[in-house]
Protein backbone atom coordinates (compact mmCIF):
# COMPACT_ATOMS: atom_id res chain seq x y z
CA UNK A 1 0.00 0.00 0.00
CA UNK A 2 1.24 3.11 -1.00
CA UNK A 3 1.34 6.51 1.22
CA UNK A 4 -0.39 8.21 -1.17
CA UNK A 5 -3.34 5.54 -0.67
CA UNK A 6 -2.58 5.49 3.37
CA UNK A 7 -3.71 8.62 4.98
CA UNK A 8 -1.82 9.65 8.88
CA UNK A 9 -5.50 9.25 10.09
CA UNK A 10 -6.41 6.02 8.75
CA UNK A 11 -2.99 4.18 10.20
CA UNK A 12 -3.90 1.09 11.71
CA UNK A 13 -2.63 1.49 15.70
CA UNK A 14 -3.57 -0.35 18.91
CA UNK A 15 -5.99 0.91 21.26
CA UNK A 16 -4.89 2.28 24.63
CA UNK A 17 -6.37 2.29 28.15
CA UNK A 18 -6.42 5.61 29.89
CA UNK A 19 -6.65 5.23 33.68
CA UNK A 20 -8.22 8.23 35.61
CA UNK A 21 -7.48 8.14 39.35
CA UNK A 22 -7.77 10.79 41.74
CA UNK A 23 -8.94 11.54 45.74
CA UNK A 24 -12.73 12.41 45.74
CA UNK A 25 -13.21 15.70 45.02
CA UNK A 26 -10.68 16.40 42.96
CA UNK A 27 -12.45 16.48 39.63
CA UNK A 28 -11.55 13.34 37.97
CA UNK A 29 -15.42 12.19 37.34
CA UNK A 30 -15.92 15.86 35.92
CA UNK A 31 -13.14 15.13 33.24
CA UNK A 32 -14.12 11.70 32.35
CA UNK A 33 -17.24 12.62 31.42
CA UNK A 34 -16.34 15.69 29.41
CA UNK A 35 -13.61 13.53 27.52
CA UNK A 36 -16.10 11.19 26.46
CA UNK A 37 -19.00 13.63 25.31
CA UNK A 38 -16.07 15.03 23.59
CA UNK A 39 -14.33 11.91 21.93
CA UNK A 40 -16.56 9.20 20.20
CA UNK A 41 -13.94 7.38 19.72
CA UNK A 42 -13.26 6.83 23.71
CA UNK A 43 -15.27 4.43 25.41
CA UNK A 44 -16.14 3.73 29.13
CA UNK A 45 -14.95 0.58 30.50
CA UNK A 46 -18.39 -1.27 32.20
CA UNK A 47 -17.52 -2.86 35.81
CA UNK A 48 -18.54 -6.22 36.88
CA UNK A 49 -20.35 -5.58 40.51
CA UNK A 50 -21.96 -7.84 42.39
CA UNK A 51 -24.08 -4.72 44.08
CA UNK A 52 -27.47 -5.22 43.79
CA UNK A 53 -29.12 -2.87 40.56
CA UNK A 54 -30.68 0.20 41.02
CA UNK A 55 -34.04 1.04 39.24
CA UNK A 56 -32.41 4.39 37.40
CA UNK A 57 -29.70 1.35 35.97
CA UNK A 58 -29.35 -0.07 32.62
CA UNK A 59 -27.46 -3.94 32.64
CA UNK A 60 -24.47 -3.50 30.65
CA UNK A 61 -24.65 0.18 30.57
CA UNK A 62 -24.03 1.38 34.16
CA UNK A 63 -22.47 -2.24 35.37
CA UNK A 64 -22.51 -5.67 33.94
CA UNK A 65 -24.65 -6.95 37.00
CA UNK A 66 -23.98 -10.69 38.55
CA UNK A 67 -24.04 -12.58 40.94
CA UNK A 68 -21.25 -13.45 43.90
CA UNK A 69 -21.08 -17.03 42.75
CA UNK A 70 -21.01 -15.60 39.33
CA UNK A 71 -18.15 -13.04 40.06
CA UNK A 72 -15.76 -15.86 41.85
CA UNK A 73 -16.13 -18.18 38.74
CA UNK A 74 -14.37 -14.86 36.73
CA UNK A 75 -12.45 -14.27 39.10
CA UNK A 76 -11.19 -17.79 39.54
CA UNK A 77 -10.69 -17.93 35.52
CA UNK A 78 -8.69 -15.15 35.46
CA UNK A 79 -11.51 -13.05 33.39
CA UNK A 80 -10.72 -10.35 35.61
CA UNK A 81 -8.32 -7.38 35.18
CA UNK A 82 -8.81 -5.73 38.08
CA UNK A 83 -11.39 -6.26 41.29
CA UNK A 84 -11.74 -4.74 44.49
CA UNK A 85 -14.60 -5.81 47.05
CA UNK A 86 -15.99 -2.26 48.95
CA UNK A 87 -19.00 -1.83 51.51
CA UNK A 88 -19.16 -5.37 51.19
CA UNK A 89 -20.18 -5.50 47.18
CA UNK A 90 -17.33 -6.49 44.52
CA UNK A 91 -16.44 -4.67 41.63
CA UNK A 92 -14.32 -5.46 38.74
CA UNK A 93 -12.89 -5.09 35.37
CA UNK A 94 -13.98 -7.63 32.61
CA UNK A 95 -10.59 -8.79 30.68
CA UNK A 96 -12.10 -9.70 27.26
CA UNK A 97 -14.15 -6.60 26.54
CA UNK A 98 -10.62 -4.48 26.67
CA UNK A 99 -8.25 -6.75 24.83
CA UNK A 100 -10.66 -6.77 22.27
CA UNK A 101 -10.82 -2.81 22.26
CA UNK A 102 -7.06 -2.99 22.40
CA UNK A 103 -6.43 -5.21 19.40
CA UNK A 104 -9.41 -3.14 17.07
CA UNK A 105 -7.71 -0.11 17.98
CA UNK A 106 -10.21 1.39 20.31
CA UNK A 107 -9.71 2.98 23.64
CA UNK A 108 -10.94 2.95 26.36
CA UNK A 109 -11.43 4.95 29.70
CA UNK A 110 -11.44 3.61 32.97
CA UNK A 111 -12.54 5.42 35.89
CA UNK A 112 -10.79 3.74 39.06
CA UNK A 113 -8.72 4.49 42.27
CA UNK A 114 -5.05 3.74 42.33
CA UNK A 115 -5.54 0.36 43.81
CA UNK A 116 -7.35 -0.83 40.74
CA UNK A 117 -5.00 1.25 38.05
CA UNK A 118 -1.81 -0.72 40.22
CA UNK A 119 -3.90 -4.34 38.84
CA UNK A 120 -4.31 -2.62 35.42
CA UNK A 121 -0.67 -1.91 34.87
CA UNK A 122 0.29 -5.62 36.17
CA UNK A 123 -1.89 -7.54 33.36
CA UNK A 124 -2.27 -4.83 30.93
CA UNK A 125 1.26 -2.71 31.16
CA UNK A 126 1.91 -1.58 27.70
CA UNK A 127 -1.31 -0.33 27.46
CA UNK A 128 -1.98 1.74 29.71
CA UNK A 129 -1.98 5.44 30.19
CA UNK A 130 -2.24 6.82 33.66
CA UNK A 131 -3.17 10.17 35.15
CA UNK A 132 -3.56 10.81 38.65
CA UNK A 133 -5.59 14.17 39.02
CA UNK A 134 -4.25 16.22 41.85
CA UNK A 135 -6.32 18.90 43.64
CA UNK A 136 -4.55 22.74 44.04
CA UNK A 137 -4.55 22.24 47.85
CA UNK A 138 -5.80 20.20 50.61
CA UNK A 139 -7.81 23.31 51.62
CA UNK A 140 -9.56 23.77 48.42
CA UNK A 141 -10.06 20.07 47.94
CA UNK A 142 -12.14 20.13 51.49
CA UNK A 143 -14.09 23.16 50.01
CA UNK A 144 -15.43 21.12 47.11
CA UNK A 145 -16.37 18.43 48.73
CA UNK A 146 -18.71 20.60 50.72
CA UNK A 147 -19.81 22.68 47.72
CA UNK A 148 -20.75 19.31 46.33
CA UNK A 149 -23.29 19.00 49.65
CA UNK A 150 -23.56 15.53 49.18
CA UNK A 151 -21.80 14.10 52.71
CA UNK A 152 -22.07 14.70 56.20
CA UNK A 153 -18.98 16.82 57.84
CA UNK A 154 -17.66 13.41 59.64
CA UNK A 155 -18.04 11.63 55.72
CA UNK A 156 -15.97 14.75 54.42
CA UNK A 157 -13.31 14.35 57.24
CA UNK A 158 -12.94 10.49 56.09
CA UNK A 159 -12.70 11.17 52.26
CA UNK A 160 -9.74 14.08 53.63
CA UNK A 161 -8.01 11.55 55.18
CA UNK A 162 -8.38 8.74 52.81
CA UNK A 163 -7.41 11.25 50.04
CA UNK A 164 -4.05 12.07 52.01
CA UNK A 165 -3.26 8.23 51.36
CA UNK A 166 -4.69 8.26 47.74
CA UNK A 167 -2.03 11.23 47.08
CA UNK A 168 1.14 9.37 48.35
CA UNK A 169 0.49 6.98 45.53
CA UNK A 170 1.04 9.82 42.95
CA UNK A 171 4.53 8.26 41.96
CA UNK A 172 3.49 5.83 40.57
CA UNK A 173 1.35 7.48 37.47
CA UNK A 174 2.67 8.17 33.74
CA UNK A 175 1.54 11.37 34.28
CA UNK A 176 0.04 14.13 37.32
CA UNK A 177 -2.36 16.92 36.03
CA UNK A 178 -3.00 19.65 38.80
CA UNK A 179 -6.39 20.56 38.83
CA UNK A 180 -6.27 24.56 39.06
CA UNK A 181 -9.05 25.48 36.77
CA UNK A 182 -11.33 22.46 35.37
CA UNK A 183 -11.00 23.75 31.83
CA UNK A 184 -7.22 23.79 31.86
CA UNK A 185 -7.25 20.07 33.52
CA UNK A 186 -9.18 18.89 31.08
CA UNK A 187 -7.26 20.31 28.02
CA UNK A 188 -4.07 18.91 29.42
CA UNK A 189 -5.56 15.79 29.46
CA UNK A 190 -6.78 15.52 26.29
CA UNK A 191 -3.38 16.39 25.20
CA UNK A 192 -2.36 13.22 27.08
CA UNK A 193 -4.24 11.25 24.89
CA UNK A 194 -3.84 12.76 21.82
CA UNK A 195 0.01 12.75 22.36
CA UNK A 196 -0.40 8.90 23.28
CA UNK A 197 -2.37 7.99 20.55
CA UNK A 198 0.55 9.22 18.05
CA UNK A 199 3.04 6.70 19.88
CA UNK A 200 5.22 4.89 17.60
CA UNK A 201 4.77 1.96 19.14
CA UNK A 202 0.72 2.18 19.37
CA UNK A 203 1.29 2.46 15.51
CA UNK A 204 1.59 -0.90 13.90
CA UNK A 205 0.41 0.34 10.40
CA UNK A 206 3.45 2.61 10.35
CA UNK A 207 5.31 0.09 8.86
CA UNK A 208 3.14 -0.63 6.11
CA UNK A 209 3.06 3.54 5.54
CA UNK A 210 6.80 3.53 5.80
CA UNK A 211 7.15 1.08 3.23
CA UNK A 212 4.98 3.24 0.74
CA UNK A 213 6.58 5.51 1.50
CA UNK A 214 9.81 4.67 0.21
CA UNK A 215 8.49 2.76 -2.57
CA UNK A 216 6.84 5.91 -3.94
CA UNK A 217 7.67 7.03 -7.23
CA UNK A 218 8.32 11.11 -7.87
CA UNK A 219 8.61 10.91 -11.30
Amino acid sequence: MSAETLSSSAIRRRGLMLVLSSPSGAGKSTIARNLLESDPSLELSVSVTTRARRGSEIEGVHYHFRSKREFEILRDNDALLEWAEVHGNFYATPREPAERAMADGRDMLFDIDWQGAMQLKEKMRGDIVSIFILPPSMKELKARLKRRAEDTEEVIAKRLENARVEIEQWREYDYVVINHDLNRAFDEVRAIVTAERLRRDRRPGLFDFVSGLLDEKTD
